[in-house]
């Protein structure tokens, strides 16, 4: 059954009326039509399921056949990405997967050895872009909440702004660095946050803030990972540990 997002004001009573890109990529990228069964869901915590009820040439209304409201994701365990942003558009691709593995929060950052230099508008443009494909891959992975996106911020901005989670993880190429299955022992349900560095690895001075508000430091293993690979590795990695 084909599955798609709309707004939660999109829903009026027992139909939805669908509109703009997505009214565009059922019509005329699926090629769906009159009749066939679909299921929505508004990135909130409600999934519908019906089918088309009637179309036109840009718009179409589905009839509601059943609803599930307040949908949780496992609530145990909430995960922050802290991603420095890696060159080129690799973070396009670490937005995708992180959200497939189950991310509630992605905070792109720019540190001391971030590569990438943009402008406000730039940034906002980004921003936007990163918050699409994380609704397109919460839709193909059957995920019902999509996870956040904020603007880019500092990174030290970003490691204050998650001083209530209860474990907090920054990964770096440090003597002090811990395993992250002994950084993560006893931890009970809560959240969590981890920090990824950029090409270059975190400052000095950036873990050294990071250890005085709480974090962590922890090691990915015995190889020397790209900074595209080792977000998604740690998220793999928790998910495994937590069940995220």
């Amino acid at each position: 059954m084909s599955r798609f997002y709309i707004p939660r004001g999109s829903v009026k009573g027992k139909e939805i009326l669908v509109s703009g890109e997505e009214a565009h990529h059922i019509l005329d990228v699926m090629r769906l039509k009159q009749l066939d069964k679909v299921t929505a869901f508004d990135g909130e915590g409600s999934e519908y399921s019906g089918f088309i009820k009637s179309l036109s040439r840009n718009s179409l209304i589905i009839e509601i056949i059943s609803e599930i409201h307040n949908i949780t994701e496992k609530e145990k365990y909430q995960l922050t990405l802290i991603q420095a942003i890696p060159k080129k558009d690799k973070m396009d691709y670490i937005v995708e997967k992180a959200t497939e593995l189950g991310v509630s929060r992605i905070i792109p950052v720019i540190s001391g050895r971030t590569i990438v230099r943009w402008d406000e508008d730039k940034r906002n443009a980004h921003s936007n872009r990163w918050r699409v494909i994380a609704k397109e891959a919460a839709k193909q992975c059957g995920r019902t909440v999509i996870p956040q996106v904020d603007d880019i911020e500092k990174i030290k901005d970003a490691l204050s702004s998650v001083d209530g989670n209860g474990l907090k993880l920054i990964a770096a190429l440090a003597d002090d660095a811990s395993q992250l299955k002994d950084a993560v022992n006893g931890f009970m349900p809560g959240q969590i946050a981890v920090a990824i560095g950029p090409e270059g690895d975190f400052t000095p001075e950036e873990i050294k803030l990071a250890k005085d508000k709480g974090f962590k430091v922890i090691s990915l293993g015995k190889r020397v990972l790209k900074s595209d690979t080792a977000g998604l590795a740690a998220i793999a990695a928790l998910d495994y540990e937590f069940d995220i």
